[in-house]
C-alpha cells in the first residue's frame, strides 16, 4: 500500500506516483528514474540525497515541472501537470512553485527588487504592490538596504538570499531547492539555510531540498535516498 493510499489526497501538496525518466543516447536508454514515488505533506521539510548521477537534479526539473517524465505523473496543489497544456503549467509552476538553485540565476540587469518582484508581476500584480511586497521580504532577508543593486553589485550570500526571496515571494505551496548552498563558503552558507528554515516555518512553504551535505540533511523533517531510480528512507 502506497502512502497515497493511507492519507487523504489533500494532505499533500506535491506527489509523484510511478514516475520514470529514460534518457535515450546514441541510441542506448539510460533509465534514471523508475516507478518512483513521493508524497510531500503541507509545511514538511524533505532532504533528499544521493550518490552524484544518481538522478537528484532530474526529479526536481521534473517535480517542478520543467520537464516531462516517460512515464508516471507529478501532481501539484492535487493537480497532474501532464494534463495541463504549456501555458498552465507556466501558471500552476508561478503559483504553486518557488525554486533555488546552486547558482542564484538572477538577471544581471534588473536591480534585487525588481528581480523578486518579478514573480508577482507575471501574474499581473500591480507594480506598486509588487514592489511593497518584494521590498519587504527583502528587508526581511537583511537586504533592505540593497533594493537598487544589481547581482553584480551583491556578496554570494546576498544574491542568493535574493533569490530565496525570489523563490517566496508568492507564498508558493512547496519550494523546490537544488544544492541552494553549494556555492557558498560554510558560514554563508548556514546563514542562507537558516533563512531558509525560519520563512519555512512562519509562511508554512513545505522545503525540498537535493543536497550532498550531510548537515543540512540532517536539519530536516524527513530524509530520502535516491538510489537506483527510487527513493528510500534513510536509515
Amino acid at each position: 500500500m502506497t502512502e497515497l493510499a493511507k492519507q487523504p489526497e489533500g494532505e499533500f501538496v506535491l506527489q509523484a506516483e510511478g514516475l520514470s525518466k529514460v534518457f535515450t543516447e546514441g541510441g542506448n536508454d539510460l533509465q534514471v528514474l523508475r516507478d518512483l514515488e513521493l508524497h510531500v505533506r503541507k509545511g514538511e521539510r524533505l532532504a533528499i540525497i544521493g550518490s552524484s548521477g544518481s538522478g537528484k537534479t532530474t526529479l526536481l526539473q521534473l517535480l517542478g515541472g520543467l520537464d516531462t517524465p516517460t512515464s508516471g505523473r507529478v501532481l501539484v496543489t492535487g493537480q497532474d501537470m501532464s494534463g495541463l497544456s504549456d501555458a498552465e503549467r507556466g501558471d500552476l509552476r508561478n503559483r504553486a512553485i518557488g525554486f533555488v538553485y546552486q547558482f542564484h540565476h538572477l538577471l544581471p540587469e534588473f536591480s534585487a527588487l525588481e528581480n523578486v518582484a518579478m514573480p508577482l508581476l507575471i501574474r499581473r500584480t500591480p507594480l506598486a504592490e509588487a514592489r511593497k511586497q518584494a521590498s519587504e521580504l527583502l528587508a526581511r532577508v537583511g537586504l533592505g538596504e540593497r533594493l537598487t543593486h544589481k547581482p553584480g553589485q551583491l556578496s554570494g550570500g546576498e544574491r542568493q538570499r535574493a533569490a530565496v526571496a525570489r523563490a517566496l515571494i508568492t507564498r508558493p505551496s512547496v519550494v523546490l531547492a537544488d544544492e541552494p548552498t553549494g556555492n557558498l563558503d560554510g558560514d554563508t552558507g548556514r546563514v542562507v539555510f537558516d533563512l531558509m528554515l525560519e520563512l519555512n516555518r512562519d509562511l508554512g512553504t513545505s522545503l525540498v531540498v537535493v543536497t550532498h551535505d550531510l548537515e543540512i540533511a540532517g536539519r530536516m523533517s524527513r530524509v530520502l535516498q535516491l538510489q537506483e531510480g527510487r527513493l528510500h528512507p534513510r536509515d
